[in-house]
């Protein structure tokens, strides 16, 4: 089967394409899925590039990927939560017991794996999984965002940000974003409120007394976002865990979301998107034998939504 996989830690130029590795087999609480389409994230390139490698290294041959949408092939009979040609995404990243999503077939554990939303291809769903949980769980559980709050989201023209804008409206919040000049527009088609390009202007002179702030973009961000949080607020980071010392001066919650993909959180996404309320965005389409440029893309550039590569072309 044909495999993109890594042999080193490196730039896109260690992405290979293996045409001939052998079908990854699967064990208890798995299933074997043949793979339709993948999206890749930022975490993807991070460990590509050796990001990770102290506390999560690599085995090489390793295959990267962790979004899939795809059609179940094999189940152990006594697993009945999902059954030969149903209709599946979720995660198969090789941290959390998965084969990796790039490639024709993966291994994926069923509790990181849900049915697919009827409503989308394959195409979309798989630049889902990862964003949209990402987005649940911070949005829902650690913040708990009900209408009337308000709420700031940093980078919400990428991956998650798109999805966690169009969930805050549907939740019933206020939403202000920072985005870059070209994204404006696009934002505010998305249900933003308040539209900060972050260029041109600095958000802590434009918005105040926030319940939360969900900080797709780290760095700097991270730190100045305290200033506009109130009191009792929360900060949810996905950028690493936001500075505690701050947090006690500013008497406010911080959290360093590390995304749970999980069925539950898969299914309340496939809600979300099978009932009309949140659309998912695809940037840009590659083939698996584009990968390195698919890769290029998705760093050098700030991609609308998700970057996509298709396994199998129906």
């Amino acid at each position: 089967m044909k495999v993109v996989q890594i042999n080193s830690y490196g730039g896109v130029d260690v992405l290979e394409v293996n045409t001939n590795a052998p079908k990854p087999s699967f064990s208890k609480g798995q299933v074997l899925v043949e793979i339709h389409s993948v999206s890749i994230n930022p975490f993807d390139w991070k460990v590509r590039a050796g990001y990770f490698k102290d506390m999560m290294p690599l085995t090489f041959p390793a295959t990267l990927g962790g979004d899939f949408a795809g059609v179940v092939l094999e189940t152990n009979e006594e697993m009945s939560d999902f059954k030969k040609g149903d209709e599946v995404y979720g995660s198969a990243n090789i941290f959390n017991g998965g084969s990796g999503s790039f490639a024709e077939f993966a291994a994926v554990n069923i509790k990181n794996t849900a049915l697919k939303p009827k409503t989308l291809s394959f195409e979309e769903a798989g630049s889902l999984p990862l964003v949209g949980a990402s987005a649940v769980q911070a949005l829902e559980e650690h913040i708990k965002l009900q209408r009337g709050f308000k709420i700031l989201i940093h980078g919400g023209a990428g991956g998650i940000g798109h999805i966690a804008i169009q969930l805050a409206k549907v939740l019933g919040a206020f939403v202000a974003t920072t985005v870059s000049t070209s994204d404006t527009d696009y934002v505010k088609k998305l249900g933003a409120d308040n539209v900060i390009d972050y260029k041109t202007e600095d958000f802590v002179t434009l918005v105040k007394d926030f319940d939360a702030v969900f900080d797709t973009v780290g760095g700097e961000i991270t730190n100045k976002s305290f200033k506009v949080i109130k009191k009792g607020g929360i900060l949810v980071s996905m950028a690493g865990k936001p500075d505690e010392k701050l947090a006690e001066e500013y008497d406010i919650t911080v959290i360093g979301q590390g995304t749970d993909t999980n069925t539950l959180h898969l299914n309340r996404l496939t809600e979300l998107i099978d009932t009309g309320k949140i659309k998912v965005n695809i940037d840009k389409v590659f083939t698996i034998d584009q990968s390195k440029e698919a890769f290029k893309h998705l760093e050098e550039n700030h991609p609308r939504g998700k970057v996509v590569i298709k396994i199998i072309n129906h």
